[in-house]
């Protein structure tokens, strides 16, 4: 092995090291929180794209925890940041943690992969430019890596919270 293969390997090991324990913080940090709000939640940990994913499942259904993702996921989106700050306030570095609370996020992610192959099929047939409605940094990435897949470009436009994604033709 080379000195260079050796050091890639070890900051390999060093990120995923690094993201374990940012999983471990916001695991800490939401069971705190679902303890205060009294709510029944298991917390499972993973690394996912270079970044810590947290998610807090249920065993009954889930419906204790829609209050935690709120309406279009605005309390969620609020926890992810709480958490990240929490994160950061141990660690020092900034987080990219993801928060999915009652699977709201995976279904999210597959409504708006789907969005994002429709629009790329819609632009391949006409031949035009797909506007999208305003989204989240969150669902802009999820389309553009769904257009990507489709084998078209996209582009982010406009100011947040109006900022809206835009199909592009071959």
């Amino acid at each position: 092995m080379t000195e260079g293969t050796t050091s890639a390997a070890a900051e390999g090991a060093d990120t995923l090291s690094r993201l374990e324990q940012e999983g471990e913080i916001a695991a800490d940090y939401l069971e705190g929180l679902l303890d205060i709000a009294d709510l029944d939640g298991d917390i499972d940990m993973d690394v996912e794209a270079d970044r810590a994913a947290v998610s807090i499942i249920s065993d009954s259904g889930g419906r204790d925890l829609q209050k935690l993702v709120g309406r279009d996921g605005e309390v969620l989106e609020a926890l992810q940041e709480l958490t990240r700050l929490a994160v950061h306030r141990e660690t020092g570095d900034r987080s990219r943690l993801m928060l999915d609370i009652a699977g709201y996020r995976a279904k999210k992610r597959a409504e708006l992969s789907e969005l994002g192959a429709k629009a790329a099929a819609d632009v391949k047939s006409s031949g035009e430019p797909v506007k999208l409605p305003p989204m989240t940094p969150f669902e802009r990435k999820v389309v553009h890596d769904a257009v990507k897949a489709a084998g078209l470009r996209s582009e982010s436009e406009g100011e947040e919270p109006q900022r809206f994604v835009v199909v592009l033709p071959a």
